[in-house]
């Protein structure tokens, strides 16, 4: 399955060329501690490597490919304080490659080196192409190291045609295949667990944090952890969008919007419930997560292979609009902003809002959220109902069918 990812992406660039990727290094975060590390997505995508300090070579020579991985040999001192780490039997495995391809990290630049030189005969012939896998983070002033990575070779080697891999990456994970696919839906099995457990201890005067630490025993249990910072919103705070202080008291007749999901193998869930704290809607509750819950299910039968995320939005968004005018929250379409300002829905996968090129259609094997929303400052009611729904040839498949979200189902479970 690896191997085969590698291939997809040696059709789509150019021939002559050589691709480097990193897997990320460790970050300091005091005198004598790291961040955790959390691997390039990319990287993983085509390697099955969750380690730092680890590149991934991809050459397409006139006659020839091949990929190559560079690892740190085992240092028996180091292991005994942080672990082995991967051996080179271990890497090859994983990543689908030869042993014979598995090589000392050292080895990097000299290889490279190799493989560039216009005076030394290799065996993929001449590489005057450099791919490096460049995502520009918008408004920052600063380099990535990849892209100071990039301009080192355009000045050691200005004969070189540098180029970005980035939007290749982003095209190939748009669709997923069948280890994907069963990745993610592991990680949603583990978020409707824990979010059966947060309904049967929900009540009213408990604290928001107290629901999140619940969460987070629950996700601790299974060995995982968030896949995103979890939004435990009750009351006023739920038509916050990205609120995230999770530090009030949930209060009698209120809702709990949670918005939450789980990182499993490095994979994400991403749902939306909302709750209430005392087990049953009030009737103007209600009201208004019927109107959230129909954009949302209608959302999902209209989703199918070959429509754009803007048409996705626009029919889901338009459900709201009428419903909202129904309800006399509204009298004309632009007055939506006032009860719901995000977009239906993104695509999932090893990043909550997963990379993909969203002016293309939306394709066969693609994973993608549907999430629709109204928050009513006014009243304190902030709803929003999330799945999860794959893409496929013969209609969607909601991978969350299973986190119940009817009302009389949520009433009858929470008492």
């Amino acid at each position: 399955m690896i191997s085969k990812r590698r291939e997809k992406y040696l059709d789509l660039i150019e021939t002559g060329s050589i691709s480097i990727f990193y897997s990320g290094n460790l970050k300091q975060k005091t005198h004598d501690q790291h961040y955790p590390f959390s691997v390039n997505r990319n990287f993983f995508y085509l390697t099955n490597i969750d380690q730092d300090n680890v590149v991934l070579v991809v050459v397409k020579g006139i006659n020839k490919s091949d990929s190559f991985l560079f690892i740190e040999e085992t240092d028996p001192v180091k292991a005994l304080w942080d672990g082995a780490g991967l051996s080179f039997s271990e890497a090859a495995k994983l990543s689908e490659l030869e042993l014979s391809n598995i090589k000392n990290i050292n080895s990097l630049e000299d290889f490279i080196h190799s493989q560039l030189s216009l005076t030394r005969a290799n065996q993929f012939g001449v590489l005057d192409k450099l791919y490096f896998d460049i995502e520009k983070v918008l408004k920052s002033k600063y380099l990535t190291p990849t892209e100071i990575e990039a301009n080192n070779f355009r000045t050691s080697f200005p004969h070189l045609n540098i180029l970005n891999s980035n939007s290749h990456l982003s095209r190939l994970r748009m669709v997923k295949d069948e280890m994907e696919i069963a990745q993610i839906k592991k990680a949603i099995s583990i978020t409707k667990d824990a979010l059966e457990h947060l309904m049967n201890i929900l009540k009213p005067n408990i604290g928001e944090h107290e629901v999140l630490a619940e969460y987070r025993y629950a996700l601790n249990k299974q060995g995982v952890s968030e896949s995103f910072d979890t939004i435990a919103a009750s009351g006023k705070n739920a038509t916050i969008l990205h609120y995230i202080d999770n530090n009030d008291t949930i209060n009698d007749g209120e809702l709990l919007l949670l918005d939450l999901g789980v990182n499993y193998q490095n994979y994400a869930s991403d749902i939306s419930r909302t709750y209430p704290a005392n087990g049953k809607y009030s009737n103007r509750q209600k009201q208004i997560y019927e109107l959230v819950l129909k954009a949302n299910k209608e959302t999902i039968k209209f989703l199918k292979p070959g429509i754009t995320m803007r048409e996705f939005n626009e029919f889901g968004k338009n459900i709201l609009i009428n419903g909202l005018k129904e309800l006399g929250l509204i009298k004309e379409d632009i007055e939506i902003t006032k009860y719901y300002y995000h977009s239906l829905g993104h695509y999932l996968g090893l990043d909550v809002h997963d990379v993909a090129l969203y002016d293309l259609p939306i394709p066969v094997g693609s994973v993608i959220t549907v999430e629709p929303g109204l928050y009513i400052a006014e009243e304190s009611i902030g709803i929003r109902i999330e799945d999860n729904i794959l893409i496929t040839e013969k209609g969607n498949i909601n991978l969350s069918i299973d986190l119940i979200k009817e009302v009389k189902d949520i009433e009858n479970f929470m008492k």
